[in-house]
Formats: structure tokens, C-alpha cells, sequence
């Protein structure tokens, strides 16, 4: 049985990670989409971990010490981008792995990228390389979605719709499926 881990980024109280009106707090967008998520994927067969609380901010290494201990076959965080404190143009979706990431890895992440990008109708901006705690420390395939700006003043509204939370999701999902499946036919 493929175990995965879902990752809603950030925490209810991690500072700073909000839109610039205060409207939207990433980690709502974020678990919210991560529920979907799981919820797509037990729909499929597979087991469906949270990195995760609702309630508090639980550490980066926890996370990944929890992944790790897990073995779970892949690692996968939700995320909302910003760029800077104030509305901005900066715009579109982008999934990040480790510099020196596996082939797996970059598998995993060219068909979420894809599939979100395909989904919501935004910009690509393409799979990326960073040095993150969840890519870095996790032993497994592991990637970081960027699913929108919430410094975008348009993207920060559709962040905040049910409808395009369930687009991410469903997106999301459907690129974890293929690529479990994807050497199995």
C-alpha cells in the first residue's frame, strides 16, 4: 500500500504568511486543500498521512522526522506564494525539489506542475530548485507547490474560493495517482 504525506505548509499562527489586506491566511488555502487531497487519494487506495495540525504550528524537522519514520513513498507540502508584503504582479504556480533531488523527485514534480497548471488555467512558472527544510531533510521523493500568489491581488481571490481549492486539489491528487501508478500497467 503507497503511503503518502501531506503537508499543509506553514501553521494557523506562523507570522507573516497572509495576504497583504490580512483577507487570506496561507495555511486556511492550505489545509483546506490538503483535505481535499487526502480525501481524493483515499478515494484511490492509498493511505494518506498529515505532516500537519490544525491546531498548532508543528516544527519542519518534526515533519520531516515524522516522514522519515514513516517511510512513506513520497513527501508533499501545499503551499500559497508571496512575494514581498504589499500587492504585487508576481503571479502563476511553481513546484520546488531539493538541488541534488532524484529522479523521482523531479517525476513527481513535473506532473503535479503540470497537472495544477493544466487545472487552473495560471502561468507556469516552471519546476525549481531549493535548498527548503522539507526537501532537504525528507528521504523520500519530496516536492513543494507554490499553488498561487497571495500577494497577487486576482490570484489572492481565487486562493480564497472553494471552487479553485478544489481545481489544486483534485489537480494534485490526480499527479499523485499518476505517478504511483505510472510503472505499474
Amino acid at each position: 500500500m503507497t503511503k503518502i504525506m501531506i503537508d499543509a505548509g506553514h501553521g494557523p499562527d506562523t507570522a507573516g504568511k497572509r495576504s497583504p489586506d490580512g483577507a487570506l491566511r496561507e495555511f486556511s488555502f492550505n489545509s483546506a486543500v490538503a483535505d481535499l487531497v487526502k480525501q481524493y487519494l483515499i478515494e484511490e487506495g492509498v493511505t494518506v498521512i498529515f505532516a500537519h495540525k490544525e491546531q498548532e504550528d508543528v516544527p519542519l524537522a518534526a515533519r520531516t522526522k515524522l516522514a522519515n519514520n514513516m517511510k512513506v513513498d513520497a513527501f508533499v507540502s501545499i503551499h500559497a506564494n508571496a512575494f514581498g508584503g504589499d500587492w504585487n504582479n508576481a503571479n502563476g504556480i511553481e513546484t520546488f525539489i531539493y538541488p541534488t533531488a532524484s529522479k523521482e523527485s523531479y517525476a513527481l514534480a513535473a506532473l503535479i506542475q503540470n497537472s495544477l497548471v493544466s487545472a487552473c488555467n495560471r502561468t507556469d512558472r516552471g519546476v525549481k530548485k531549493a535548498d527548503y527544510a522539507v526537501l532537504r531533510d525528507t528521504r523520500m521523493p519530496a516536492v513543494l507547490l507554490e499553488c498561487g500568489f497571495m500577494t497577487n491581488r486576482e490570484e489572492a481571490l481565487l486562493l480564497m474560493k472553494k471552487t479553485y481549492r478544489i481545481q489544486c486539489a483534485k489537480a494534485i491528487a490526480f499527479a499523485i495517482t499518476a505517478w504511483i501508478y505510472r510503472g505499474k500497467k
